[in-house]
């Protein structure tokens, strides 16, 4: 799965799903920032507290704290899966 914002066409990929994203720096703060609102405010009608992640990988590709936490899940969910699949393949 590829998670991410491809440098060459500036698209935002999550798994399977592709969508546009601003090319300018400022762009990307201001749908990420506006993601995690609207996250926060998932009790809402429309809004959801799905747009909280959502906001923060945008956010992860301009903003050195939230790149590391990101990259630190990600290593941490990796080393998880890897570990659930040798105990599934021992215990068979």
């Amino acid at each position: 799965m590829t998670f991410g914002l491809h440098p060459k066409t500036g698209r935002l990929h999550i798994g399977k799903w592709s969508v546009a994203m601003p090319r300018s720096r400022v762009g990307r703060i201001i749908v990420g920032v506006a993601l995690v609102i609207g996250g926060i405010l998932g009790f809402l009608p429309i809004l959801g507290f799905w747009m909280v992640p959502l906001g923060l990988l945008v956010l992860s590709q301009d903003l050195r704290a939230v790149r590391r936490q990101r990259r630190r899940l990600s290593v941490w969910w990796t080393k998880r899966q890897r570990a659930k699949q040798a105990k599934r393949s021992t215990s068979l």
